[in-house]
């Protein structure tokens, strides 16, 4: 059985110490792939050195997370669009909106945030979205920009029923299901009961958000196999079922990785 990683953060540096050995184990444990979604512009140098060591199996998005937007939005945003012309990039990301901390930059967070939904249609790659606690301001931006010219997945997904219908509603997006699934109050679990599987991207968001059993712990692409295992239960099939019907989507959304098993 094979799976991918389509959110990992393993080029940050609380993996400096072991990154080898990660990869190694994410290898051995059947991960063909990792997609590695950027932060800013602190995170390109580690990106990219991840990358150039594991060519065909880390592949770099590139984006500004909106956690990072500040009052130098506008000079970040110009080094990340930079980037774009430095190498191939299998998505856009991670980019979105947050409002759980605060307020404080949320016009500025739009303005990033569109934006780098225009590079997604004018460079015709899917966006890797975080939201927390801004649902509605994303859906907002998305039917500005153009639903019908934005592909992408809703990265970590945690809102509503109503959000998912939303989502749903949108018709050009995955939803990406990571450790968080498997802990005993996840919400989703009664929500997923509403999502078809071909909608579904594994992820694991590492070094954050680690499944039961290693909650707590620095999560890392080998504990991927938990959280399919998980879907596999919540949707009474096989795991072979999970690892399969989740590759092919991420194979649909992800195009550049079909150029991978050509």
């Amino acid at each position: 059985m094979k799976i991918i990683d389509t959110h990992t953060h393993v080029y940050l540096d609380e993996f400096d110490s072991d990154r080898t050995q990660v990869i190694q184990r994410a290898i051995q444990s059947g991960i063909t792939a990792l997609l590695l979604p950027n932060v800013d512009v602190s995170t390109l140098q580690p990106l990219f050195q991840l990358c150039d060591k594991y060519p065909g199996f880390a592949f770099p998005m590139m984006g500004l997370h909106p956690t990072s937007v500040d009052d130098s939005y506008a000079l970040q945003l110009k080094q990340i669009e930079k980037m774009f012309s430095c190498r191939a990039y299998c998505g856009i990301g991670e980019i979105g909106i947050d409002l759980y901390w605060n307020r404080q930059y949320l016009k500025e967070q739009k303005k990033v945030f569109e934006e780098q939904l225009r590079w997604s249609v004018s460079m015709q790659l899917p966006v890797s979205i975080h939201t927390r606690n801004a649902y509605n301001e994303v859906f907002d931006s998305i039917y500005k920009v153009g639903k019908d010219s934005l592909r992408g997945v809703f990265h970590c997904f945690s809102g509503t029923a109503e959000d998912l219908e939303e989502i749903k509603r949108l018709s050009n997006y995955k939803i990406g299901i990571n450790g968080n699934i498997t802990y005993k109050k996840s919400a989703l679990v009664e929500i997923l009961q509403q999502v078809p599987l071909d909608l579904l991207l594994l992820e694991t968001d590492a070094p954050y958000l680690a499944p039961v059993p290693y909650r707590g712990k620095r999560n890392e692409p080998s504990c991927l196999w938990e959280t399919a295992k998980k879907l596999a239960e919540i949707y009474k099939i096989s795991l072979a079922e999970v690892a399969g019907q989740t590759l092919k989507n991420t194979f649909e959304l992800f195009q550049i990785l079909q150029k991978k098993e050509e």
